[in-house]
């Protein structure tokens, strides 16, 4: 899974990108550029305020796995998915739909 790691184009894709919020998790959606190829990318966020190390982790562990069963990364997207405090406790289903919902809103996918 390719993740997003320049500072440049994180700043870039918060700045320019379509939010789509849920009870469990937002999403910030944007184009991948060109100069990057057609693969897909992801970025996940777990803010301070939710708490230690240990639960900021344990949701990064959760948002990777709901984007494997989701099937990301998406092609041609950067998406980043910032944690919320229902993450790390949100049952599956529940998070695969918020994530989906959200792709939904932005037009990555149609179902």
């Amino acid at each position: 899974m390719r993740t997003i790691t320049n500072a440049n184009e994180i700043d870039g894709i918060f700045r320019q990108g379509v939010r789509a919020a849920g009870g469990t998790v937002t999403l910030i959606i944007s184009r991948t550029p060109e100069a990057r190829g057609s693969d897909g990318r992801v970025l996940f966020v777990a803010g301070k305020r939710l708490g230690g190390a240990v639960l900021r982790n344990r949701c990064k562990r959760v948002l990777r796995a709901a984007v494997s069963r989701c099937g990301g990364p998406w092609p041609g997207w950067d998406v980043v998915l910032m944690a919320r405090a229902a993450t790390p406790t949100a049952p599956h289903d529940e998070l695969d739909r918020g994530i989906k919902a959200g792709l939904r809103r932005a037009g990555v996918i149609d179902r």
